[in-house]
């Protein structure tokens, strides 16, 4: 028998409601499924289960999670990285630090404690800003890591660069040595460890200084983008590893993670969620915008 949403069942079940207001209900633990507490909007409950409202019970605190999400179901969630946070701690000792791991698994406890399963399937550097996924079911974490093994998952950066590109579009199909060298990647020489690596990019906007571009990764190598672009001279702005000694003012490197598409675990069509440009990259933007 096919399964529905919570939220949308409610929906069906009282059609004086909207889907934000059943969402609402559900998180402050006023709704039932077969006559146990669901607090989850997302999770897959059978069309014959017996879904109950009570809107005169007591609210319970809502968990909040303090990153923002772009996407959330019941199997995968999509936040809004900020530049400066970590995607994951940086060892397995560090388990103090703040990253957008410990945060959502914090929620998570908080939402469903007896099925608190979080787990990353791709990262973003500490100070590359953007759309970030994480599985919260171990078959939502298989369907996701083989659809990046698979490069079936849609990711779209965009990114300011100095220099000036001498066409509108290119690629860079350059292996990533395997090793790293004070926390350095490079392009592969003939014969060393590597793995294959492609980028392709395009032109939205020029400048004095140098342009902005949208990048799409067909691979996920790890710092990728920005030694593609600094081996090609066209280095990411900001960047204190792969940029150039000398360069136009920024706060960290102008990178961002705008798009990222995929298919969802169990479902049907395509999930697409946009990124919106953070303050300090509009900023740089709009700086440059005026000076042209």
């Amino acid at each position: 028998m096919s399964a529905t949403r919570l939220d949308v069942l409610l929906v069906r079940r009282h059609p004086g409601l909207s889907r934000r207001k059943a969402r609402e209900v559900i998180e402050k633990g006023q709704v039932t499924v077969d006559g146990r507490l669901a607090r989850e909007p997302g999770l897959s409950v059978a069309a014959s289960a017996a879904v109950a409202w009570d809107p005169n019970r007591r609210a319970l605190p809502r968990a909040r999670l303090s990153l923002p999400v772009l996407y959330e179901d019941g199997h995968v969630l999509v936040v809004d990285k900020p530049a400066g946070l970590l995607s994951v701690a940086s060892s397995p000792e560090a388990r103090d630090e703040d990253t957008v791991l410990r945060r959502v698994q914090e929620y998570v406890r908080r939402l469903r404690p007896r099925r608190a399963y979080v787990h990353p399937v791709h990262r973003l550097d500490r100070d590359t800003s953007g759309a970030l996924a994480l599985a919260l079911s171990r078959e939502a974490r298989a369907h996701l890591q083989s659809l990046f093994r698979a490069h079936r998952v849609e990711r779209r950066y965009l990114a300011l660069v100095s220099g000036r590109p001498r066409a509108e579009q290119g690629e860079v199909d350059l292996p990533l040595a395997d090793a790293y060298v004070a926390g350095r990647r490079r392009v592969a020489r003939a014969g060393e460890g590597a793995h294959a690596a492609l980028t392709r990019w395009r032109v939205r906007e020029r400048f004095a200084e140098g342009a902005l571009l949208e990048v799409q990764l067909a691979t996920g190598r790890q710092h990728q983008i920005r030694v593609h672009l600094a081996h090609v001279g066209l280095p990411v702005v900001g960047d204190a590893v792969y940029g150039p000694e000398k360069g136009p003012a920024a706060p960290r490197q102008m990178l961002h993670a705008a798009v990222l598409g995929f298919r969802p675990p169990g479902g049907e069509g395509v999930v697409r969620v946009e990124s919106p440009l953070p303050d300090d990259f509009r900023r740089v933007l709009a700086r440059w915008r005026r000076r042209r």
